[in-house]
């Protein structure tokens, strides 16, 4: 998911492999076919009546976030974007230059009823390196950062508490830094980001190995990892 912007300290057939990923394009010929979700209109109404939740996570690239989460039967969908940051309606140049404040982020929307948001957590850190202070895995800067957006008191206290579990293991490599913070205005990410994993599934895997993401995950997670 990096674009020339960014700095990377990568080998030059694997920056190669990521700038390539990276270009807007259109879908793959056997990309897999996503499962119809509901309406904006349906979605929005049901998140008012308090019948779905939403949830906001920032683990870097937000291509790579997306797949892990939709996964969970209960996930109505997973929506790439923007929050964070001050810039009103920002644009994927805007906010991989730095300029803006916002996280690449991931909104989940689920049925609370189907699934747990400590569950929506534990897929979160699992398939992020929350000791990493300057980005994620090849990705540098603010941009992207982890970061956990609590809508309320009870989803900051989930949060504390799942991380303050994962800091009582020690197996971590170093301290979490992973930033929670109240939930902030979102803003989706241009379309040819949605559902990327699936419409571009080969740019999507050179990504994913070039930026050695896989590889990370493994060695701090093991078989916890759940990409």
């Amino acid at each position: 998911m990096t674009t020339p912007m960014r700095t990377l300290s990568l080998t030059s057939w694997a920056a190669a492999l990521v700038l390539l990923a990276c270009s807007p394009a259109p879908a793959e010929p056997g990309a897999p076919a996503r499962a119809e979700a509901p309406s904006e209109t349906v979605v929005q109404a049901q998140l008012a009546s308090g019948a779905l939740r939403s949830a906001v996570f920032a683990g870097g690239c937000f291509w790579c976030m997306e797949g892990p989460f939709e996964k969970f039967p209960g996930v109505v969908s997973v929506v790439s974007g923007y929050a964070g940051g001050a810039e009103p309606n920002p644009t994927y140049d805007q906010v991989g230059h730095g300029r803006t404040g916002h996280a690449e982020v991931v909104q989940v929307v689920y049925d609370p009823k189907k699934v747990t948001y400590e569950a929506l957590l534990e897929t979160y850190w699992h398939n992020v390196d929350p000791t990493q202070a300057d980005g994620q895995f090849c990705d540098r800067g603010r941009q992207y950062r982890t970061v956990v957006f609590y809508a309320n008191d009870a989803e900051k206290a989930a949060v504390l508490a799942s991380k303050a579990r994962l800091e009582s293991t020690a197996k971590l490599p170093g301290p979490i830094v992973t930033e929670v913070v109240p939930a902030a205005q979102f803003y989706p990410a241009e379309g040819y980001h949605q559902d990327f994993y699936r419409t571009n599934p080969e740019r999507y895997q050179s990504y994913r190995e070039g930026c050695g993401r896989d590889r990370r995950l493994k060695a701090l997670w093991g078989d916890a990892a759940k990409h």
